[in-house]
């Protein structure tokens, strides 16, 4: 699997999701890729978009990031029909980008969050989810200030029509419509989320329930 990730001043679980995918990615070796870059790198499988607060979280959280020079390239790679991943401020950039649909906003309580939460598995029809089961449980860290995901009716209708909730939280803990953890593009092909799964990724982070994800989307790549 031949992944990178995007990294934005502010970026600080850039090392983290480099870690997890590398776990994952057989021979090829994640990239890191700096913001101002103009372009991605050729035959890339994935990029992964990290959590943090990227430019300080000025404006709205991932609104400048979402302007930054690679953010063309993301979108056009995105358009082609590539994975993107975006965790926690990940999640708010693409939002801003038009990538996905609805908006993270201030968590309900007005606190900074962070703490394993439960996420229910809502559907394991996207390469992100299929190596869990459809109605598991999993635990899996969260820490956001703006993690409360919200859309309009009709977004969330269609979302929940097409099946592209792909998380919701077993006990929100942010205030988010639906209890909406995660959302799916309508290519099943983007996977925004708040929830760090590369912090739940081995033994030694007390739980490895997010190592499904990124193996799931190995196998995905294997079989392409």
């Amino acid at each position: 699997m031949r992944a990178a990730v995007i990294q934005f001043p502010g970026s600080n679980c850039d090392r983290d999701m480099v870690v997890a995918l590398n776990a994952v990615a057989g021979n090829e070796k994640t990239q890191l890729v700096w913001h101002k870059e103009t372009s991605l790198p050729e035959g890339l499988d994935l990029v992964a978009i990290p959590g943090g607060f990227s430019f300080g979280d000025y404006l709205r959280c991932g609104a400048i990031a979402a302007r930054s020079p690679i953010a063309r390239a993301l979108v056009q790679f995105a358009e082609r029909g590539g994975y993107v991943l975006g965790v926690c401020n990940g999640f708010q950039v693409l939002t801003e980008t038009g990538l996905l649909p609805g908006a993270l906003m201030r968590n309900a309580n007005l606190k900074y969050i962070c703490k394993p939460v439960p996420l229910v598995v809502q559907t394991t029809d996207s390469d992100f989810t299929r190596a869990y089961e459809a109605g598991q449980t999993v635990t899996v860290p969260i820490a956001h200030h703006d993690g409360n995901y919200n859309a309009d009716a009709g977004t969330l209708a269609r979302l929940n029509g097409d099946d592209r909730v792909a998380f919701r939280y077993g006990d929100n803990p942010n205030g988010s419509a639906e209890d909406i953890a995660g959302v799916l593009s309508a290519n099943r092909r983007v996977l925004g989320m708040m929830p760090h799964p590369e912090r739940a990724s081995e033994p030694a982070h007390g739980g490895t329930d997010g190592a499904a994800l990124f193996k799931s989307l190995a196998g995905a790549m294997a079989l392409a």
